[in-house]
């Protein structure tokens, strides 16, 4: 009987799964460039302290109706920019918020905020638009935004465009003007609306599809055109500035006349008029020319009547949001943003034996406000005094802190200068490490600091 043969298996490999890659105008934020970001953040956060307006979140998602109400059916953001979608559980409407103005007075009228009078706060976070990603414009973007909610009077639009200027003053920002507009009451507007479109109505031939489009839904906006055929035929359009009853050009004067007292120069731009429908009253945009067509870093403008519109109770409001990735793209380009800082200490260790000891010894210094990064080994072994030297070098710390055996049987640590004087080093008593220490990163400190 012939003998049996079991024929030999094929093992197949497993394909190798495809890398998946971020959605496109969605960036990953890393370090160092992450550090900027920070660095922005807190330089807010002790303005708006100073400034005594107070943090609010809202969520990333909200019902897609608070958009549509309250931005305006016919503005770009709501015919086709927003991330809409149904939820699968219940058929809810809902959108990834395009802007936040939106969201925190959905989120005032809803806490009822208001019932102790008026409120000043501020956010940060992401937002979401559909558009053609470019240069400081990206389809998830991140906004810095400021909102008075509940004061009537024109000097609170003025401490809003001077908290804008001032964080401008203190983050070094350079070559950003400021432009300025009213938008006067609905009233107003729908007088000076009957004219525009009657002048626009005599110039069908230089309008553009856009253009006609808007004609009779948000004409308007139609002003805003970058298209230079109609640049001529804007310019001689009605201005709405001539349209104003006493009472929104004594508003107007009045936010000018403060703005003139700080020193803060200005340019009024009759054709602003800014993306949102919501708007009345004094709207405002700080502008440079460094960013190419991106040019607006920071706008914003009086709001009473949106609280309304989303249904809530009618109360005054103002605010302004500033592009972040526009603003950190500027202070690059004119270098100005500060190199990312470094940990203050990098510990060196020689020997795994002393590493109990070690993170006893980092421990206590972290608790004491010290930033230290410890060498991680690979295998079994720390690496060689060498490469952990390199290591701490290109960690940015200023100091090194050796662990050595010798040291460490006689109750020491050897410190190292890794920048100012590097190279000097001298043993120091592990009880008096941490004051030593403090001394150390006091004058390290004290030293200019070099720009990115």
């Amino acid at each position: 009987m012939p003998a049996v043969t079991t024929p030999p298996q094929i093992t197949k490999k497993p394909p190798q799964a495809q890398a998946l890659t971020g959605v496109k105008g969605m960036n990953d934020l890393l370090p160092p460039a992450s550090a900027h970001w920070e660095w922005l953040e807190d330089k807010v956060r002790g303005l708006m302290a100073r400034h005594a307006y107070r943090n609010l979140r809202t969520p990333i998602v909200e019902p897609t109706a608070l958009f549509v109400r309250g931005l305006g059916e016919v503005t770009d953001i709501v015919e086709k920019e927003m991330y809409s979608f149904e939820d699968r559980l219940n058929g809810e409407q809902l959108t990834l918020r395009p802007e936040a103005t939106a969201g925190v007075v959905r989120a005032a009228i809803e806490h009822n905020l208001l019932y102790d009078g008026g409120k000043r706060l501020y956010y940060m976070g992401p937002m979401f638009r559909h558009e053609r990603p470019q240069r400081g414009r990206y389809r998830q973007f991140h906004q810095i935004g400021a909102e008075a909610l509940g004061f009537a009077g024109a000097e609170v639009d003025a401490e809003l465009i001077l908290l804008a200027a001032t964080l401008w003053q203190e983050l070094g920002l350079q070559e950003v003007r400021l432009e300025l507009n009213s938008l006067g009451q609905p009233h107003e507007r729908a007088a000076h609306r009957a004219a525009l479109i009657a002048h626009l109505e005599t110039h069908l031939d230089v309008l553009d599809e856009e253009a006609k489009r808007r004609l009779h839904t948000n004409p308007l906006r139609i002003l805003d055109t970058k298209n230079p055929a109609m640049q001529a035929v804007v310019e001689a359009a009605p201005k709405l500035m001539d349209f104003l009853g006493d009472a929104s050009l004594a508003h107007f004067n009045a936010v000018r006349a403060i703005l003139d007292a700080s020193g803060v120069s200005y340019r009024i731009n009759p054709r602003l008029v800014r993306g949102m429908d919501y708007y009345n009253l004094t709207v405002f945009e700080f502008v440079t020319d460094r960013l190419g067509s991106q040019g607006t870093i920071c706008g914003g403008g009086r709001y009473d009547y949106l609280m309304a519109q989303v249904g809530g109770k009618p109360a005054p409001a103002v605010g302004w949001a500033l592009g972040v990735e526009r603003v950190l793209e500027l202070l690059k380009e004119q270098g100005s943003l500060p190199q990312p800082a470094g940990p203050d200490v990098y510990a060196i260790v020689p020997d795994a034996a002393a590493l109990p000891l070690v993170f006893k010894t980092i421990q206590i210094l972290r608790a004491q406000g010290v930033s230290v990064q410890m060498h991680a080994g690979t295998g079994e072994g720390m690496g060689s005094m060498k490469s952990q030297f390199k290591k701490a070098d290109g960690s940015g710390a200023q100091l090194a802190l050796i662990f050595g055996s010798d040291e460490l049987a006689r109750g020491e640590v050897t410190l190292k200068a890794l920048r100012d004087g590097a190279g000097a080093q001298e043993a120091v008593a592990l009880t008096h490490l941490p004051e030593c220490l403090s001394v150390k990163l006091a004058q390290a400190a004290a030293q200019p600091q070099s720009l990115a």
